[in-house]
């Protein structure tokens, strides 16, 4: 087990008062959901949901932007959902987000998608301190993706690692009153623990929309604290291995990779900065 505590996004706000704009983005699930916060405050929002990250990602940021008054160049820093979730949706994501800070120079910083889910949802679902929340969300031949917390007065303490997991053996893990967090295997989830004579409520309703202030606001403090990952070496959280698999490009022996391609592909949209 592990345990790490996480401040509440208003705490992390506090902590970024002098800090600029950041934008976050997180595509792990069909609804696309970003953010931008800047010297502590939340300075516009948005979700979409999409058919595809790919086609729709560069106008969602430049309408958020718009809306924020801000321009890419005026950006700080990036902070991007690394998962766990749609293995598509990461990777374009974490692209999208790569080549938007190589273009402009700018941070960059992978956020566990599962704390923005968390984070998000105790202010919303006002849950009080001891509590235990577990995020769950589909993650696939029947099993999925799951974490525990427990509410604690400042954020949460995160008391697992992101698993990939059956519902049966998740249920099993918990023993005590839960709320559970995330997609519709949410409602799954909670039916089995209360077969077992826990109370499990489910809380739904925007919390994967609003995921996106989230990401923004921890990657701002880890900005603030100088503590940023290098663009070459983030990757994924896919907690277990993709299907899809690249095969080496016999016509490119240098081995430039996917995501290095769709960058160097979109780099004419990032003309603006």
């Amino acid at each position: 087990m592990t345990s790490r505590v996480l401040c509440r996004v208003s705490r992390l706000l506090e902590q970024t008062a002098e800090t600029g704009p950041v934008l976050g983005l997180d595509t792990s699930t069909q609804i696309a959901s970003l953010a931008v916060v800047a010297r502590g405050r939340v300075a516009g929002r948005i979700a979409h949901p999409v058919s595809s990250h790919g086609a729709s990602l560069p106008s969602v940021v430049d309408e958020l932007l718009s809306s924020t008054g801000f321009k890419i160049r005026d950006l700080s820093a990036i902070a991007v959902g690394i998962g766990p979730g749609s293995f598509t949706g990461l990777r374009i994501g974490l692209s999208y987000a790569k080549g938007l800070a190589m273009a402009s120079g700018c941070a960059l910083a992978g956020v566990p998608g599962f704390d923005a889910i968390a984070l998000a949802a105790i202010d919303a679902a006002n849950i009080e301190v001891g509590g235990l929340l577990t995020v769950v969300v589909d993650a696939r031949k029947n099993e999925v993706y799951a974490a525990l917390y427990r509410v604690v007065a400042d954020g949460l303490e995160k008391l697992t690692e992101d698993l990939v997991i059956t519902l049966e053996h998740l249920a099993s893990l918990i023993t005590e009153d839960v709320t559970f967090i995330g997609d519709s295997t949410a409602k799954d989830a909670a039916a089995l623990v209360s077969t077992k004579g826990h109370r499990a409520a489910v809380f739904e309703t925007g919390t994967l929309d609003m995921r996106g202030v989230s990401v923004a606001a921890i990657g701002a403090a880890r900005f603030a604290r100088g503590e940023m990952d290098r663009v070459a070496s983030l990757e994924p959280l896919y907690i277990r291995t993709p299907e899809a698999t690249f095969k080496p490009n016999l016509k490119n022996p240098a081995g430039i990779g996917t995501e290095g391609v769709w960058s160097i592909e979109r780099k004419n949209s990032f003309g603006n900065i």
